[in-house]
């Protein structure tokens, strides 16, 4: 992805935001119960560095990941709504909620993990800890541009997820591009094609980069 966006003209920063790994437990620990906290505060010092260093202008700045990824573009867009210009959520969470009362069957044993990352979903205070930190509560923030792509088969991240907040925003037009094959990832490069089509003509819509001709690249069977 990263290529494909500098290719078409824009700028791309890739931010290893704490919880990252490949950079010791102690930097992976350092992302417990940080989400849309100091994770986030990471990916905001990016902008603030990037546009200090005339790397990004202020008004034309874009977010967007895959799976966390994902939830971090949807944090972006509901809890700090004025820092981006634009979102493209790629198999995103928007409820914590959901994603941890719907482990797949072979996150078995990893729970106990996912609760002291996250908090833990069976008791009171972990839910309303999950809910202020999720972005589907916090949807009428968002005031910028956001695509949202998943699939349906999606057993990590589940399509409920993607669902709940498209229904959330249902009024505002928001694009949204279901992929009925796919699962955690767009495996098939007639997926890959199509979304790589509709996800650079919606940032050269609203940022201004290039983008190619769709030409045949939206022949597989999705839902828009």
């Amino acid at each position: 992805m990263n290529h494909r966006l500098a290719n078409r003209g824009y700028a791309v920063l890739s931010v290893n935001y704490r919880a990252s790994t490949g950079f010791g437990g102690v930097f992976v620990n350092a992302g417990a119960r940080e989400h849309a906290g100091k994770m986030h505060d990471d990916l905001i010092d990016a902008v603030e560095w990037a546009v200090r260093e005339d790397v990004a202008r202020r008004d034309k700045v874009a977010i967007t990941g895959a799976s966390y990824g994902g939830c971090a573009t949807l944090i972006g867009l509901t809890f700090t709504p004025d820092l981006f210009g634009c979102g493209v959520s790629i198999l995103g969470i928007s409820n914590l909620i959901t994603v941890l009362e719907n482990m797949p069957p072979y996150w078995a044993g990893f729970d106990e993990f996912m609760f002291a990352s996250f908090a833990d979903v069976r008791t009171v205070e972990g839910r309303a800890w999950l809910r202020s930190r999720s972005p589907l509560y916090k949807v009428d923030q968002i005031c910028g541009p956001l695509l949202i792509a998943h699939g349906r088969n999606d057993v990590r991240c589940k399509l409920q997820g993607s669902d709940q907040i498209v229904a959330a925003m249902r009024e505002r037009g928001l694009p949204v591009v279901i992929y009925p094959d796919e699962g955690h990832g767009f495996l098939r490069s007639e997926s890959r094609t199509s979304f790589n089509a509709i996800s650079e003509a919606f940032l050269a819509a609203h940022l201004g980069g290039r983008c190619e001709p769709f030409g045949h690249d939206l022949t597989t069977p999705t839902g828009v």
